[in-house]
């Protein structure tokens, strides 16, 4: 579904130059659900906007759906964005308009195309989401968690085959967004839609199968899901914090580089930019040089 090679993305004011995205490779396959991880200004919200459409990459391939998003003319990026995305944001405002009930919400997509029963398509998304019963309340009837499933039944109304969730569970509690990420489940799995969701909340991550970490502009590692653990995702509450449900590995890039993240580095007080390396039968040991090594002068 998702395919990028050597994607940059350069932001650039009269005064100041800056390198969002770094030579990012990734590839998400059709009808994966998976989330995106990193710190604020590592390129994670960057990349929902590249491959939703909403802004142009720099330079680098990035395809999606069969699509070359780099020759896209502004009109077929417009239908791009109408036919292939749907996008759910953090920001409830900007997922709803307030004066319109929640069914009124998700019939405005549909608004721009052709056919009829738009009413019938906006009330099945409604029961989709478990909100039916919510369907005549406007914005200020509605707690926050309802307002974000609203959201994604209104990313869901023009049958995208792509679904982006930017911090979907940022605004509400724990048990809120538990239940959230169990309809972003219901969808994956019976309408086959591709989700890719950017979030910090680490218990929603350890209730994916696959999740990406971006440092730098890059992707430096992956977290897949143990296979002991696939059958117990559909009991939500069954993670703890501290549990470890997912194995970790390193990316390497086209040129065999890979970024060792930066809380194992400071957990060996690492200071200066060497590391040993030593190969051991089949594995690769990574490990704190010695004073010495790291002070060669003395």
């Amino acid at each position: 579904m998702v395919e990028c090679e050597g994607l940059v993305k350069i932001y650039k004011t009269k005064d100041i130059e800056v390198l969002a995205l770094q030579g990012l490779e990734l590839r998400i396959e059709e009808g994966e659900l998976m989330a995106i991880i990193g710190n604020s200004g590592s390129g994670k919200s960057t990349f929902l906007n590249m491959i939703g459409g909403l802004d142009r990459p720099s330079a680098g391939k990035l395809f999606v759906d069969g699509k070359d998003l780099f020759k896209l003319s502004d009109q077929e990026l417009v239908d791009y964005k109408r036919r292939t995305v749907g996008f759910v944001w953090q920001n409830n405002a900007r997922n709803l308009l307030p004066y319109l009930t929640a069914w009124q919400n998700v019939q405005v997509p549909m608004l721009f195309q052709s056919g009829k029963k738009k009413k019938q398509r906006a009330l099945e998304l409604l029961d989709l989401v478990g909100l039916s019963h919510k369907k005549h309340s406007r914005l200020t009837q509605l707690s926050g968690g309802e307002q974000q499933r609203i959201a994604v039944a209104i990313a869901l109304a023009n049958n995208p085959r792509l679904l982006l969730a930017d911090e979907p569970t940022g605004s509400v509690d724990a048990k809120t967004g538990a239940y959230i990420l169990d309809v972003f489940r219901k969808i994956n799995q019976e309408m086959n839609v591709t989700t890719v969701i950017v979030t910090h909340d680490t218990l929603l991550t350890k209730k994916v199968n696959r999740v990406v970490a971006i440092r730098d502009g890059k992707i430096s590692s992956e977290r897949i899901m143990k296979q002991s653990y696939l059958n117990r995702l559909q009991d939500i509450n069954s993670f703890t914090q501290t549990e470890e449900v997912q194995d970790e590995y390193a990316v390497l890039d086209r040129a065999g580089r890979l970024q060792i993240p930066r809380e194992m580095l400071e957990k060996l007080q690492v200071s200066g930019n060497r590391l040993k390396i030593g190969l051991d039968d089949q594995k690769i040991i990574i490990e704190k040089p010695e004073e010495t090594e790291e002070n060669p002068d003395l």
